[in-house]
């Protein structure tokens, strides 16, 4: 037997903690005069980016920010928050990009749970950020963030972020971490069934992923990327790296509107942009007045939740191609891709869109992808039918909950992070999701997706939103609880038309027995928030709400 070992060992030769700030220092060096980011009339080249992450990094370490230090941010897409994604952990630090539409206790919760030492608040959410830090012990620093392109709001700051970068040296030497497991963000999940957890990931994983972005979207250089997906959602899916490992340009967009979009990839010529199936469903339901022609390839990654096939289908025709990815906060984001086999475009249109609609195949970053029996862990038979629950390990797997250990044991039993998400797996390998597994319905002792009641709900021409929950019922246990949100100026309908509809296009028992109509409650990142609707539709034993009789 050789032996590789002896005299073999590693040296800072060959090898180096991977890390993507590497990414940065090369664009910087390579294309120091591209444009790296955009923010209405503002913009910074790749030599300014750089020069000024270094003095973010400079500035935070004068404050004491060193190895493990949590540096929070509560921001729109705004430059501080793409900047603070290089800034923190060029200062040794850890950064807490915070979801902008949560309440005061909540972030106040995040900043003592993560034990902030730093604080940036963009102006337009400085009432909440004042809120939640009056009367704490201990607070962190907090610099006020504006830009020009909103530089309303109070100030709750010490100083400005543009004066605090002015007392940053642009020389400053970044920290590399001193091994790549170390910690480089906290992200919180969403909190719904009891305080939020906090979700920490290290260097090698944001630079996998990262890199995993360009192989799975087969994304070319210098794209220039929309910020339509908030960069708090699991530091944007990694794509604050991604881009900047290949030299491109982030349109930074404050607020996700139609008429913004389409101005921005016409404008700027966006090649590529993420969002929630609400963002895609805004852009095929658009008025003519809010879009704008545009001439070239735009290509949108969605995720958060399955996208209905009729939204797929309404978002090609406006002229963007889909890209299906699925994953979660635990695994940085996108980890599972739907990839495009070039004989399937050959296929009807509505067949298209339900096979982009199948969540897909692991990242090639990703190790392991597995749909296993929720009793025994035993993988389920590829016949698109058998339901289990999805798993994933590998190094794009976060290191574990905050101050957790009992629910990181939880979420890694078996060796694999259990995701909660019920699905099958197809002949041919790919996954589809079915539900949560909080959200199966069981009415009669039968299982009801509530994603397939969801999905026919969609291919009613009226209907513009929809999400499907159980809500109790004496005889049966559960039945399907429907709330929908009609599209403006579409035929109106009523309950009885869209259950009949619904018992047209699927089994009758699947068919929903309640309808509510009224907008959908849903999370900054394009979430509904079920567990709400769950709550309404235990407390709703009225006809008057729409229950058909059986």
């Amino acid at each position: 037997m050789t032996d590789f070992t002896s005299g073999l060992e590693r040296d800072p030769a060959n090898h180096r903690p991977l890390t993507p700030l590497s990414f940065l220092a090369r664009a910087a060096a390579v294309w120091p005069e591209r444009v790296a980011w955009i923010c209405g009339e503002a913009r910074a080249t790749y030599r300014e980016f750089e020069s000024r992450c270094r003095r973010l990094a400079a500035a935070l370490a004068a404050r004491g920010i060193g190895r493990d230090d949590t540096v929070a941010v509560l921001a729109p897409n705004a430059p501080c928050l793409l900047e603070a994604h290089y800034g923190a952990p060029m200062a040794g630090g850890v950064l807490c990009a915070i979801n902008t539409r949560l309440d005061p206790a909540s972030v106040r919760y995040i900043l003592r749970h993560g034990e902030a030492k730093a604080f940036i608040v963009d102006r337009a959410c400085a009432e909440v950020a004042a809120a939640a830090l009056d009367g704490m012990e201990n607070p962190p620093f907090v610099i006020d963030g504006a830009d020009g392109a909103d530089p309303s709001g109070a100030r709750v700051g010490a100083i400005e972020y543009e004066a605090f970068l002015e007392t940053g040296d642009p020389a400053f030497a970044p920290r590399a971490p001193d091994d790549e497991w170390d910690a480089i963000s906290l992200n919180y999940t969403s909190g719904t069934t009891g305080d939020p957890k906090g979700v920490v990931y290290h260097h090698r994983g944001a630079w996998l992923n990262a890199v995993g972005n360009q192989m799975a979207w087969g994304m070319p250089p210098h794209p220039v990327y929309l910020w339509t997906l908030p960069m708090f959602h699991c530091n944007g899916w990694c794509f604050p790296w991604t881009v900047v490992a290949l030299a491109g340009t982030h349109v930074l967009l404050r607020r996700v509107e139609a008429r913004a979009i389409y101005g921005a990839v016409a404008r700027h010529r966006v090649t590529h942009l993420c969002g929630a199936p609400v963002v895609l469903d805004a852009i095929a339901s658009a008025p003519p007045e809010e879009r704008a022609a545009f001439d070239h390839a735009a290509r949108i990654m969605t995720a958060a939740a399955p996208p209905p096939p009729p939204v797929i289908a309404a978002v090609e025709r406006a002229g963007f191609e889909v890209t299906h990815v699925y994953g979660l906060t635990e695994c940085y984001g996108p980890g599972v891709v739907c990839a495009w086999h070039e004989e399937w475009s050959d296929r009807p249109p509505g067949e298209r869109a339900a096979l982009k609609a199948r969540q897909g195949v692991r990242y090639p970053v990703l190790d392991g992808l597995a749909v296993a029996d929720r009793e025994t862990g035993e993988p389920v038979p590829a016949d698109g039918a058998t339901v289990g629950e999805v798993a994933m390990r590998g190094n794009i797997v976060m290191k574990g909950y905050l101050k957790d250990p009992g629910a990181t044991r939880a979420a890694f039993a078996g060796g694999w992070l259990r995701t909660g998400d019920l699905g099958v797996l197809h002949p041919d390998g790919y996954i589809e999701l079915k539900d949560r597994a909080k959200d199966i319905i069981i009415s009669g002792g039968e299982n009801i997706s509530s994603i397939e009641v969801e999905n026919v709900l969609y291919r009613h021409p009226s209907v513009a939103e929809a999400a499907v929950v159980a809500r109790p019922d004496a005889k049966w246990g559960e039945t399907p609880c429907a709330f929908v949100a009609l599209r403006d100026g579409a035929p109106p309908v009523d309950s009885a038309a869209l259950i009949a509809f619904c018992r047209d296009n699927m089994a009758r028992f699947k068919a929903p027995k309640t309808i509510v109509f009224g907008p959908l409650p849903k999370t900054s990142t394009g979430k509904v928030r079920k567990h709400l609707l769950r709550a309404r539709a235990r407390a709703r034993v009225s006809a008057r709400e729409g229950e058909s009789p059986g």
